[in-house]
This record gives C-alpha cells, structure tokens and sequence, in this order.
C-alpha cells in the first residue's frame, strides 16, 4: 500500500468511526490498554533501540527523555487510555437548538473532524494519547512519529490495530506514515481533501515547518517560552517550591518554566535563597545585570535567553520594577503558552489573569499543571497556542467539529 492508499483507506474508515457506538469505542480503549500491558517487554525493547539510535545521533537529554518508555511508563499509558474511557463522548451532544416561527427545527451537535493528522518527534506517548483520544471522538488519525521513535511507534501503532480490530473497527483508523519517511510528512501536509486537520508536536522549527507548508488546516501548538512572576507581595517561602516544581520536576516539557521575572522589592529576599533551591536541582541560572549579585554561581543572561526555551536544566532571571514592566516582558517574549503570578495581592492576580494573551494564565501555581490529565481532559493531543476553534490543552470536545440538523415538514422559503 503506497501512502496514497494508506490516506484512502483512512478516510474510508472514517465512515465507521463516527457511527461507532460509545460503548463500541470504549471497547476499542480497553482492548488497547489490555494489549499495552501484555506487550510491556517488546515495547521497551523497541524503545531501547531508539534510545540507542538517539544517543548514537546526538539526540538532544531532552529529547532522549520523551522518547524513554519504562514499564511504569507504558503502565501509565494504559491507565491514560482507560481514564478516556471514562469520559464522556462528546460526539452528538447539542451545542444549541430551536424551533423557528415557520417550524423548522434546527439543532448545532458534535461530530468528529474526520482524518486527523499528527506530526511530532521522539515522543512515542502521543502515539497512544492521540489515537486514544481520536477513537473515542469518532476520528481516524495519521501518524508521522518521526525517524527516532520509529521502532516504539510500530510496536505501538500494532498494539493499538489490534484493540481495533477486537472491537469490529477498521484498523485503517490508526495508520502511521513513518515508514514513509519525510516523503510521508510531506504528503500529510499536502494531503487536502484526505486529511481534515493536522496538528503538529514539537519543536519550534517542526511547529514552524507544519505551519508553513501545510495545504491542510493547521492547529498549532507552540513550543513553551513559560513564565512566573514574583510580585512584591508573593510569599517567598511559597514561591520558593512552586519555581523549583515549575523548572525543575520536568524541564524536558513544554509547560516547564523558563524564565522567572522578580520584582525589585522582593528580589534580595527571594533570589539569595532561590538560588540554593535551584543549585540543590542542578539549574543553571542565566541572570539580568540587577538578579546576578543576589544569586551565587549565576551567569550574565543575553537577549537570545529571554527568547529561549531550554527544555533542561537552565532558566533565566530578570529583575522588573513593576507588574506592568513584567506583563510587557511577557508581551514581547512568551509563546503563550503559560504564564503564572505569584502574589498575595487580588488586585495584582487578576489584573495578570487579564491582562496577559496566553493560553492558560495561573495564579500562586506550578506551570507543570498545564496538563490535559491535570485538567481532567484525560490525555491530551497537543497544547494550542493559537485562538481558533481549541486553545489550551486539547482533549475530546477539541477534536469534534458541529453541523446544523435541520428537521421540517415542508417549509419553503418565501
């Protein structure tokens, strides 16, 4: 089967995924999570080859820590596939409906996209995640999982055919296009009229890449410039674990913290014992001109490092003189993704929580919370940066579309 009729046969599929039953799909889920846990040996055998392959190549620690699957890992990711199961299914639920005066009913419901395609790199859990969360919105998924999780995927992409076929639906509805190679990406970005959405996972440039050469709609994720600030009221001995959980618990990670804005009139008393936190997680401390004094084995910060996502153990610090010099920095810098203000001033929290454009805005919490499981949405597909149709993280509403029931009984227009 050339890709061609690989992207055929998904569409084909997409027939039987939105008439499937709910009950017919969480059968699906449950064959997938039960066919994970049976297959734990052979999917970290996969895995350790790609890791090999990775360290060979020079993939990047970050990288290399997305890509890892141990067996508590792949235990998880059973777990995330029947926490899908116990959500509600979106497909069907009425977002509107009335009765017009010439008695037409008309009623706005969910219904699945159809064919939706994903591009990511080294990150064999959105594999499981995404087509968890298509099958049970009714989707079909194409998969282009990139060259340094190929082993994992194929392994994983056959454990989810087989949930699938257990419970009478096409496995043609979870196909992956790696054995295409770039020639795959390149045709699911082209693939108009046979792909209905694609959402990219990734790098900047990956993100960038999808954007730009799509001819197939586009949600994008974006890569995670994420921000706190430390106001003049925030509670230092508070803020101190939050910036250590946001930096440090999984720098590899999109909603990991990057750069710590502080304000003046709290920097001496919070940066000196931030800065021993830090060193205690190996964080490497890129710091403005005003930050460097106050926190000991610190580096000078360059322009470039406001502009810079780490996914490891680095971060930057900037000193601001007030909250409007901290939103401004946050304006120019952020990939709006998520920001976070720490402080014990209402006024101040909901000014950020307004003021600032990304898509999840927190107060006196983690970053690491942006999370579709965190907030109950199961797994997640991606985490979108943009404001059309589906912002934050993207769960099952996000991958359904609606159409317009119109029941009469002979109305003409006059």
């Amino acid at each position: 089967m050339d890709i061609q009729e690989l992207l055929a046969a998904s569409k084909t599929a997409t027939v039987s995924m939105a008439g499937a039953s709910t009950t017919q799909k969480n059968l699906a889920l449950e064959g997938i999570a039960k066919e994970l846990e049976a297959n734990v040996s052979e999917i970290i055998a996969a895995n350790e080859l790609d890791l090999a392959a990775g360290e060979q190549s020079g993939l990047s620690k970050a990288l290399q820590d997305r890509l890892r699957l141990d067996a508590q890992r792949v235990k998880s990711l059973a777990s995330a596939v029947r926490e899908i199961i116990s959500l509600p299914d979106p497909v069907g639920d009425s977002v509107q409906g009335r009765t017009l005066a010439n008695g037409l009913m008309i009623q706005q419901v969910r219904v699945p996209f159809g064919v939706i395609g994903c591009i990511y790199e080294a990150r064999p859990n959105v594999t499981v995640d995404i087509a968890a969360l298509a099958i049970k919105s009714g989707n079909c998924a194409v998969l282009r999982g990139g060259s340094a999780a190929e082993n994992t995927n194929k392994v994983l992409i056959s454990v989810i055919q087989k949930g699938l076929i257990g419970a009478d639906l096409p496995s043609s509805a979870v196909v992956t296009v790696d054995p295409f190679g770039r020639d795959g990406a390149v045709e699911l970005m082209q693939a108009r009229g046979l792909v209905d959405v694609l959402i990219p996972r990734g790098s900047a440039n990956l993100i960038h890449t999808v954007v730009t050469e799509s001819k197939v709609p586009v949600i994008e994720t974006g890569d995670g410039i994420v921000h706190i600030f430390a106001d003049a009221s925030a509670n230092v001995e508070r803020a101190i674990p939050i910036i250590v959980n946001s930096k440090a618990q999984r720098p590899s990670v999109c909603n990991s913290l990057e750069t710590l804005l502080v304000h003046e009139q709290v920097a001496a008393e919070l940066l000196p014992k931030l800065a021993k936190a830090l060193a205690e997680s190996s964080v490497l401390v890129h710091a403005c001109e005003q930050s460097i004094a106050l926190m000991p084995g610190s580096i000078p910060a360059t322009e470039q490092d406001w502009a810079t996502e780490y996914l490891g153990l680095e971060l930057s610090v900037r000193t601001v003189k007030s909250l409007d010099q901290a939103t401004a920095h946050i304006s120019k810098y952020s990939t709006k993704h998520t920001e976070s203000i720490l402080t014990e001033s209402i006024a101040n929290a909901e000014r950020f929580l307004q003021e600032v454009d990304s898509a999840v805005v927190m107060v006196n919490s983690s970053t690491r919370f942006t999370d579709g499981g965190e907030f109950g949405l199961g797994a997640e597909v991606g985490i979108s940066t943009q404001k059309l149709h589906a912002r934050g993280p993207m769960g099952l509403r996000e991958l359904t579309s609606t159409k317009w029931l119109v029941r009469g009984n002979g109305q003409v227009r006059s």
